[in-house]
């Protein structure tokens, strides 16, 4: 394993404190996080997770484990409610569209794909559908049942969440008790079934217009919204696993659910470690449809949209959402996704330059073995993206400094240098040069032109005209440097 990969510490959401990761069983590493309900587009917020949790994956690989990534998706077309009520949405759109349900389905499964390539998102190890497990949740009923924490009404069967809480603590992952949720609950749909107001539905008595169902030893229905996640990742990780994640969004009612739901099945803490991404803002207010303010991947590419003043690459938007920590909120605006643009641009010709860097016979100048600590210092420390990626930005001076001839490097800090910037940008952030490989022989033509226009008027003594386009480069961060014998460019 790579080295300081046993001081890894995630911040355990269940805990509330940073602890040392130690898997059950090393170096083999279980992962499941809560996927996409594919009944509308993928939304930035969803982005932000998967890329989230893509980074883990990447880290976690890059140490040395033996990583299975299990991301669900929902495709049940049960209602995502804590009510247990409201509109089945893909039967809804099947329905306007004279679709069957599962065309619908693969539709959106096939967009969540094509977006998630476009980050360069790792495809998990597996992919489970909640349709593809209903015997499974049905079995994990029967064990419910029969444990005593579960009751069955008019077809339906409800989560005892009072009884559980006998012996259990149910508010324990987001840290509220058991009077304050009851007091808070409001009188819902369908709440004269239940015992208690916090009972949820395992599962669902279908009604006669309900087109997704399925037959069960209590009803022709369909699971629970929170059923499906438990009895999958049982099946693939087993009844206790290593690291359990989703949006914070998820924290109140389905992740509480779900380890009700393990614990009472299985008779054991179903997750070592939960790990939670935060919400997205836009220039300072929550990202939501009702505000106008919400992005969908190809308006933020395109820059189709009334609040963007242009569009962004993917990798730029990628570079943009590991500049803060999965844990913090993170800002949307104009000036953040520029100054994100410059900064990725950066780093991808700082790594260009350093393809090219020669070492010197003398001993380098700059302390490589401490960058290369210090990034992972920050790696270990819960994942701590924008601190790595402000170290990676120290080591950028160093090798701007070498290329300028102004410091130097030996040929074991060099391959170093090289070996960090290379593992860390492309294999853990998964970044990918698209401005370099998409576009160089372009870019390099176009400013072939560029810069050759310009000696022709500083040889006609025209420095209006060299000075203007010097500086116009400049605002776009493009940095022209002269020499005796040429011009050359880099991107700042």
């Amino acid at each position: 394993m790579e080295k300081n990969s046993r001081q890894l510490k995630i911040k355990n959401t269940l805990s509330r404190k940073k602890e040392v990761f130690e898997p059950i069983n090393p170096p083999f590493v279980g992962m499941y996080v809560c996927g996409p309900t594919v009944y509308s587009d993928v939304h930035l917020g969803n982005c932000r997770t998967f890329i989230s949790f893509d980074v883990i994956f990447r880290y976690l690989k890059h140490l040395g484990y033996k990583v299975r990534y299990v991301r669900n998706i929902t495709d049940a077309g049960h209602l995502e409610s804590d009510a247990d009520s409201g509109e089945d949405k893909i039967a809804k759109k099947a329905k306007l569209e004279q679709l069957e349900p599962m065309e619908i389905v693969q539709r959106y499964t096939v967009d969540f794909h094509k977006v998630m390539d476009q980050f360069n998102v790792l495809p998990p190890s597996i992919e489970p559908t909640a349709t593809g497990h209903i015997i499974e949740q049905i079995e994990m009923i029967k064990k419910i049942i029969e444990n005593g924490y579960a009751y069955v009404v008019n077809g339906s069967v409800y989560f005892d969440v009072e009884k559980y809480a006998q012996e259990n603590d149910y508010g324990e992952l987001n840290g509220r008790k058991l009077e304050d949720l009851i007091a808070n609950t409001r009188e819902l749909g369908g709440q004269d079934e239940k015992r208690g107001p916090l009972d949820f539905a395992l599962w669902i008595k279908a009604k006669p217009e309900h087109i997704m169902r399925w037959p069960s030893p209590w009803s022709v229905g369909f699971p629970g919204w929170h059923l499906e996640c438990s009895a999958m990742s049982t099946k693939y990780l087993g009844e206790k696993f290593d690291i359990h994640g989703g949006g914070m969004d998820l924290i109140p009612t389905h992740h509480t659910n779900e380890i009700a739901q393990s614990r009472a099945c299985n008779h054991t803490e179903p997750v070592n470690y939960w790990i939670h991404t935060n919400m997205l803002t836009v220039n300072g207010q929550k990202m939501s449809k009702s505000l106008g303010n919400s992005f969908l991947p190809h308006e933020l590419f395109t820059g189709n949209h009334p609040l963007l003043d242009k569009g962004y690459s993917p990798m730029t938007v990628r570079f943009f959402m590991l500049q803060a920590h999965y844990s913090s909120t993170l800002d949307f605006s104009n000036d953040a996704l520029n100054s994100a643009e410059k900064g990725y641009h950066r780093l991808m010709s700082a790594i260009v330059t350093l393809n090219k860097l020669q070492p010197s016979s003398e001993t380098s100048n700059f302390n490589v073995q401490e960058l290369k600590d210090k990034v992972y210092e920050a790696l270990n420390d819960d994942f701590n993206t924008p601190i790595a990626i402000a170290q990676l930005f120290e080591g950028i001076r160093f090798i701007n400094s070498v290329a300028d001839k102004k410091a130097t490097v030996s040929e074991k800090d060099l391959d170093t240098l090289k070996t960090l910037y290379h593992s860390i940008v492309f294999d853990v952030f998964g970044l990918k040069e698209e401005i370099l490989e998409d576009n160089s022989e372009l870019i390099n033509g176009l400013m072939k032109i560029i810069i050759d226009i310009r000696l022709k008027a500083r040889k006609n003594k025209d420095w209006e005209t060299s000075d203007a386009i010097r500086d116009q480069l400049k605002e776009l961060g493009i940095i022209l440097k002269d020499s005796i014998d040429e011009t050359t460019w880099t991107i700042q």
